[in-house]
């Protein structure tokens, strides 16, 4: 399963998750959507720190948060609110054991400069 995050006019949320669910098929899992108006609000959620977290934590598997500051060599507390922020977009989730990790194989940015604001 992957990601797909990219630029779409306000309310194509509620259209794309239509697609989605019309689509589904039981036990198949179905890509995830992400939709911004903007770049700016894009790479002001998707900062480069945060896309480096999301690989890191990719990378070593399911841990806790501290554990995920250490492996990425920065301050735990920034690194806590960045988690946060990431599993608000559901970019990161949690297990039984609240374990944060990727639940995806993929995490694409598509950036059409056509509808870039």
């Amino acid at each position: 399963m992957k990601a797909i995050i990219d630029l779409a006019k306000k309310g194509t949320v509620f259209r794309t998750a239509n697609r989605q669910f019309a689509v589904a098929k039981p036990g198949k899992a179905v890509d995830y959507r992400l939709h911004f108006e903007s770049a700016r609000a894009l790479f002001s959620e998707l900062t480069p720190a945060r896309i480096e977290l999301l690989e890191t934590l990719r990378s070593i598997g399911p841990c806790s948060v501290y554990a995920l500051a250490r492996a990425a060599q920065r301050n735990y507390s920034n690194v806590h609110s960045d988690t946060a922020a990431l599993e608000r977009l559901g970019l990161v989730q949690r297990d039984d054991n609240e374990s944060v990790f990727v639940p995806f194989d993929l995490v694409e940015i598509r950036l059409s400069l056509s509808t870039a604001a």
